[in-house]
């Protein structure tokens, strides 16, 4: 594995600290007025999704991990596991939802996903920051409800339970920021 140095720290960089992958969430050189310099940054275990602060003294080195990264297909859930195809080769893989994460909130049949393997190991899916899901259930808005600044549940075709304006019905189609859950458009 290259080892790099801390003042090359960038978002989204995987390292191996301690026999353990940490994923570069956020970091921060500091130069105070008196002593050495130090890089602040935090980490998430790409693991457990459990986010650490960890600071480094400039200069140092760390080991980056390489991951291989792959196109996949999501074919179908099969109880506890998420079955993905690799479109080149065909291959399917089951994957924990552990390492899912909240993108299992958003995944649906046929939709494709960037599977992230350190050692042969999934560690990672990623999805698109936005995906277009279908409203299985809301209830109708009622004009004039604006108690709650003009929006109701929905339910997606997911099972995920979003906000969305009073306007939007069963059957409609809308845009959903994954990473935060929220309404962005209707399609």
């Amino acid at each position: 594995m290259p080892a790099i140095s801390t003042n090359d720290l960038k978002n989204g960089i995987t390292l191996e600290i301690d026999k353990v992958l940490y994923q570069v969430v956020e970091f921060q050189h500091v130069k105070p007025g008196k002593g050495g310099a130090f890089v602040r940054s935090k980490l998430r275990n790409l693991r457990n999704g459990a986010v650490i602060d960890k600071t480094f003294n400039a200069g140092v080195r760390v080991e980056q991990a390489l991951l291989e990264k792959k196109d996949m297909q999501f074919l179908y859930r099969d109880s506890d596991t998420y079955v993905f195809m690799d479109q080149e080769t065909y291959d399917q893989e089951n994957v924990a939802p552990t390492a899912l994460g909240d993108a299992a909130d958003y995944m649906v049949e046929n939709s494709v996903a960037q599977i992230a393997y350190y050692n042969g190991e999934i560690i990672t899916v990623e999805i698109p920051p936005s995906v277009e899901l279908t409203i299985a259930d809301t209830e109708p808005g009622v004009q004039g409800d604006r108690s709650t600044g003009g929006r109701k549940p929905a339910t997606l075709e997911t099972g995920k339970i979003v906000q969305v304006p009073l306007f939007i019905s069963p059957g409609d189609r809308i845009k959903v920021d994954t990473r935060t859950g929220d309404y962005m458009t209707r399609v």
